[in-house]
């Protein structure tokens, strides 16, 4: 199985392909992810990609697994991407 890219690996493709320094690739990536992370209350869509949403989690009874106790796991907020369809279609064609 191949290796997942690395930040600088997808940053030499990019520049490479809209024909930018690679500096400006990479600036444009932070750029991206920074967007990504101050809108990401209000949900962040990254087209053709997928989108980044703010779930709320209600509080709910677990166990645990080395003793079979039960334990409350409190609410939270969590965050959570949504793969677009377009993406699922591209990537799991046949």
């Amino acid at each position: 199985m191949a290796k997942a890219l690395t930040k600088s690996q997808i940053a030499a493709a990019l520049a490479e392909k809209v024909e930018i320094t690679k500096k400006q690739a990479v600036l444009a990536l932070e750029t991206l992810a920074e967007l990504a992370y101050k809108n990401a209350k209000n949900s962040f869509t990254f087209p053709g990609v997928g989108k980044l949403v703010l779930v709320n989690r209600k509080a709910r009874i677990g166990r645990n697994p080395a003793t079979g106790a039960e334990i409350k796991i409190p609410a939270k907020k969590v965050v959570k991407f949504r793969v677009a369809k377009a993406a699922k279609d591209a990537i799991l064609a046949k």
